[in-house]
């Protein structure tokens, strides 16, 4: 399971995530929900060891990320689309990660078939479509089997089609005991994925709860959403940086 006790992060004057708390629990879809700059990116990037709190911590499976041995066996993750090299194909891009995270090589013929890569495994990754990209990070994330996973928008970019096979492979994966943690900005699609709901506003705790439950007065999850929201609106943007690489294999081999 992931664990958030009081996250604290700060830009500069600006507080990013304010004492954050939640647990994510293996077994269902949790959605992490919450406006522009609200603090969602931060805090993965936190439970992932790219940002280093400056109060408060987070644990994967009661250990910090860099605690973990084989990282991207116990945990993976998809928090931005285009994080590879882009002179390498599909293949040899998860390939390295596999070297690196002491993965068989047969899962990288494994993870393009559940992403619908096969075809394009020997091609550039650098010519991908943005929903291309974010197919092949997802099978990064999936490369070790891992049993928690974080998806910050994975359907960014995506067809129709794409998202309806995203929301059947996150309850999939749900299905088989493992953690899900996924971010959207899409409520309507989050109201048909997800199970339980963490909603923040300007790095604060707003809800913690079931989408049953908050939808339990005949509001839609929209309505919900807004009326939880409707005072931590904050389109100053995110103060995080804008690059980081949650699969890198220099990160994960440790």
């Amino acid at each position: 399971m992931i664990e958030a006790k009081g996250l604290t992060k700060r830009y500069g004057p600006t507080v990013a995530v304010d004492a954050l708390s939640f647990d994510v629990r293996p077994g269902a879809v949790t959605g992490f929900l919450g406006p522009n700059g609200s603090g969602k990116s931060t805090t993965m990037r936190m439970i992932m060891g790219l940002d280093r709190p400056d109060a408060g911590q987070a644990r994967i499976n009661g250990r910090r990320y860099e605690e973990l041995r084989w990282p991207l066996r116990e945990v993976g993750a998809l928090l931005e689309a285009r994080t590879y090299h882009p002179g390498r194909s599909a293949a040899a891009h998860l390939a390295a990660l596999a070297a690196g995270g002491g993965i068989p090589r047969a899962r990288v013929d494994a993870v393009l078939e559940t992403v619908g890569l096969t075809a394009a495994a020997g091609r550039r990754a650098g010519g991908f479509s943005l929903g291309m990209a974010q197919r092949l990070g997802i099978a990064a994330a999936l490369l070790g089997d891992p049993g928690v996973l974080l998806f910050d928008e994975p359907v960014n970019g995506l067809d129709p089609e794409g998202v309806r096979w995203i929301r059947e492979l996150m309850k999939s994966l749900a299905a088989e005991g493992r953690t899900v943690l996924l971010s959207s900005h899409l409520i309507s699609e989050m109201a048909l994925t997800a199970d339980h709901l963490v909603v923040i506003g300007q790095g604060r705790l707003l809800a913690d709860t079931s989408v049953r439950e908050l939808t339990s007065q005949g509001r839609s999850l929209e309505e919900a959403f807004f009326a939880l929201t409707s005072g931590s609106a904050d389109y100053r943007g995110s103060a995080a940086p804008a690059s980081g690489y949650a699969n890198n294999p220099e990160r994960s081999a440790r």
